[in-house]
């Protein structure tokens, strides 16, 4: 897996697609194998995790990860552990008793596929192994991991990913301010792109305060343009461009950026959010450019 460094000369897309296989050679490894008992489990969290998306979470961790000088196992294993974190919450969104949704990633969601109980223990099942594989980056010092792990946990839980998805499912028809809306998104979407940010440079060296700063002012600026960019996506894209469901926010009637701000102030929000993560990344000149680059990846997708 040392793939990364060699490739840090080429173009983004060059370095992009080089990333997402090594991801998914990461990821492939540490699974479970999908004949080992339970093999349904093993084969059901396989078929959710490998063979899609995009992998900006470990995109971001492998750009942050160069910046700071981690080694391939422990960048392999932080981007790993944000990507199987991620996973799990969409297994778990799109169930019936949450957002109830039939197609992810251009496939049937795993209760589809499979069915509900097993939905319900692939998230559990891949959350616990997310810790796990963290956990086994030797390379980084105790005291440091320990910080890793911590963050993970803090991003996933409550005070994060969850929290944020609890504030989504109480909102459903409620009328929104724009703060509390940011709020929600910086929990839900927001928190786990900064920890995958947070740990990519952890797995590398101490950070100093400055650093910390410039980069938890970065992740919230592309938290939030991930989250915007998203809702103009739901609004403007079709199914099959997204891979997933379109319309469904609207459906719902789900307060979003767009039925807040409207479309064309969502897209101009969107291009400031954008600006907003270059100027954080200034501190660290042109090392920071796969961060940058990956800024105007979110800003400018079309799914």
């Amino acid at each position: 897996m040392s793939g990364v460094a060699s490739a840090s000369g080429a173009g983004f897309g060059v370095w992009m697609k080089d990333v997402q296989a090594q991801t998914e050679a990461a990821l492939g490894a540490f699974l479970p194998p999908a004949g080992r008992e339970p093999a349904k489990l093993h084969e059901a969290m396989r078929y959710t995790v490998l063979g899609g998306g995009k992998r900006v979470r470990p995109l971001l961790a492998y750009a942050s990860g160069a910046l700071f000088g981690a080694d391939p196992d422990a960048t392999a294993r932080a981007a790993s552990a944000v990507e199987m974190i991620h996973a799990y919450s969409l297994v778990h969104d799109d169930m019936p008793c949450m957002d109830d949704d039939a197609l992810r990633r251009g496939k049937p969601t795993v209760h589809v596929a499979y069915d509900e109980a097993t939905a319900l223990l692939v998230g559990d099942a891949l959350q616990a192994q997310a810790f796990e594989v963290l956990a086994g980056a030797a390379s980084v010092p105790p005291a440091r991991l320990v910080t890793m792990l911590r963050l993970l946990a803090e991003a996933a839980g409550s005070a994060g990913m969850c929290g944020g998805q609890a504030i989504d499912l109480d909102s459903v028809g409620i009328s929104l301010s724009l703060e509390q809306l940011e709020r929600m998104h910086q929990l839900k979407t927001g928190a786990m792109l900064r920890v995958s940010v947070l740990l990519g440079a952890l797995a590398g060296r101490d950070l100093a305060a400055h650093e910390q700063e410039a980069l938890a002012a970065y992740a919230r600026a592309i938290g939030l343009a991930f989250q915007v960019v998203d809702d103009v996506l739901d609004a403007t894209a079709d199914s099959a461009t997204l891979g997933k469901t379109a319309g469904k926010d609207a459906a719902a009637n789900k307060p979003t950026y767009v039925s807040i701000l409207g479309l064309e102030p969502s897209k101009a929000l969107a291009e400031q959010l954008r600006q907003q993560a270059h100027e954080a990344l200034a501190p660290f000149g042109e090392q920071a450019l796969r961060l940058r680059e990956l800024a105007d990846l979110i800003v400018q997708r079309k799914a």
